[in-house]
């Protein structure tokens, strides 16, 4: 490969460029990644691991309350944003130098500028060098969707939401999706006064109906207001820095912020995939075939920017395979049946295969069966929070389809039924096993 500067060129360090680019150097290839932001991409620096930080913090509210119940003279305690923030952004800077010393490891050159594409070979970075590369690798992520209306540049995204300087007290957030519906709990634990604005008339559209809609009563029982059927007419920004949101036939919100929880694009627009013949369809992501192959023989995609699955282990799942098969000599592709995923929300959801109304639409009729019932915690708490578990069952070979949740620690509990899930077993083996008594997750084994 002396023809070429690199045998593989990355464009981004998210997850998945992260992951394709030090096991392929493990595999004996000279690899550079470029990153024009930091290192980590969206899921360290600015998505799934501070939220999830947040949300543990916003956890606490409901703790320390709790713990009276439990016998703990807990005083009031009052809540600082400002040193949640600055330990959160001390932990990504921590994860961020961590990835970058993982690269170093495995001999892979990190590029701190912003590259393009040039040609089915070639990069142009931003400080003015072009170099070559027998594979390029396009692993740029996806961005927050912003709508535009009069004043919409004075709502702020999840790109921006964990560098607050201060905690507002009226929040609006645009969206139904698991990014929005994560944010209103959290926002609402720390004491802020929460409206979610939607312009259609359900919360997670592909998420189990029953248990979206055990959320959707658990957060409006808890005082976070809801508003469906909703579009955005204008914002107004005082001169105190407080908003007037106008939305159609609805009254005025008035807020101290508005964050777009709208969906996330594909990152490819001016990325220079055209110059290489890449082919992206209408939503801006790159067309890939099952091996991470784009319409260009040399040039490949892995994570968001293709639009599949937009999750962090699916990313890094497909970072591997393209290493191992481009350089590993060991073809492997990813198998996107019965990915399991997990709202963050509060309480937390989580779901893997197939919902009820998915199995329905394949199979005509299905057996479904649920467990709704009250924590041990949250009846000597004094909550009257149920949680629900629902498995969905194949009515002849009995083959366990998919099973979703609500309720506390509910993503942490379905990972382990998620194996059981893709191994295919059948309700019986559920059955069969005994109960972990007394705990949540043996209401997986007592269904009936």
């Amino acid at each position: 490969m002396a023809d070429f500067d690199y045998d593989l060129f990355v464009i981004g360090a998210g997850s998945g460029g992260v992951r394709a680019s030090r096991v392929s150097a493990a595999y004996g290839a000279k690899v550079a990644v470029a990153e024009e932001y930091r290192v980590g991409g969206t899921c360290v620096i600015r998505g799934c691991v501070p939220k999830k930080l947040l949300v543990y913090g916003a956890h606490f509210a409901e703790d320390l309350a709790d713990a009276r119940r439990f016998g703990w003279q807990v005083p009031e305690c009052a809540f600082d944003w400002a040193t949640l923030r600055d330990h959160v952004m001390a932990e990504v800077d921590r994860i961020e130098t961590v990835y970058g010393q993982t690269l170093e490891n495995n001999k892979v050159e990190v590029i701190r500028e912003r590259a393009t594409v040039t040609g089915p070979h070639s990069v142009a970075l931003s400080g003015g060098r072009t170099v070559t590369a027998k594979h390029i690798l396009i692993a740029t992520g996806a961005t927050p969707m912003v709508p535009t209306f009069p004043g919409s540049e004075h709502g702020i995204t999840s790109n921006e939401v964990f560098g607050l300087p201060a905690l507002p007290k009226r929040v609006v957030i645009a969206g139904g999706g698991y990014i929005a519906n994560e944010f209103a709990g959290i926002f609402h634990e720390f004491g802020c006064r929460v409206t979610v604005v939607n312009r259609g008339d359900t919360i997670l559209r592909g998420y189990d109906a029953q248990i979206r809609d055990r959320l959707l009563q658990i957060s409006m029982s808890k005082g976070i207001d809801f508003r469906f059927n909703c579009t955005f007419e204008s914002v107004e920004k005082r001169d105190d820095g407080t908003l007037v949101i106008r939305t159609a036939g609805d009254d005025p919100i008035e807020a101290d912020m508005l964050l777009f929880a709208t969906g996330r694009k594909p990152l490819t627009e001016g990325l220079g995939l055209e110059t290489a013949g890449v082919v992206i369809d209408g939503n801006g992501a790159i067309k890939v075939d099952a091996d991470n192959r784009t319409t260009c023989d040399s040039v490949y995609a892995v994570g968001d920017v293709t639009n599949r699955i937009q999750l962090t282990p699916v990313a890094i799942r497909e970072g591997q395979a393209f290493a191992d098969t481009v350089f590993g000599n060991k073809p492997r592709r990813v198998d996107y049946n019965n990915v399991p995923a997990a709202v963050f929300s509060h309480p937390p959801m989580a779901g893997v295969g197939l919902t009820e109304s998915q199995a329905r639409e394949r199979l005509g009729s299905v057996k479904v069966f649920t467990s709704d019932f009250r924590a041990m915690k949250n009846v000597l708490a004094g909550r009257n929070e149920r949680a629900l578990y629902k498995m969905v069952v194949h009515p002849e070979t009995d083959v366990v389809l998919g099973i979703h949740m609500i309720g506390p620690e509910a993503p942490e509990i379905l990972q382990a039924a998620a194996v059981a899930v893709k191994a295919g077993l059948t309700k019986q083996a559920f059955d069969d096993t005994v109960a972990l008594h007394p705990s949540m997750a043996e209401e997986l084994v007592l269904m009936r």
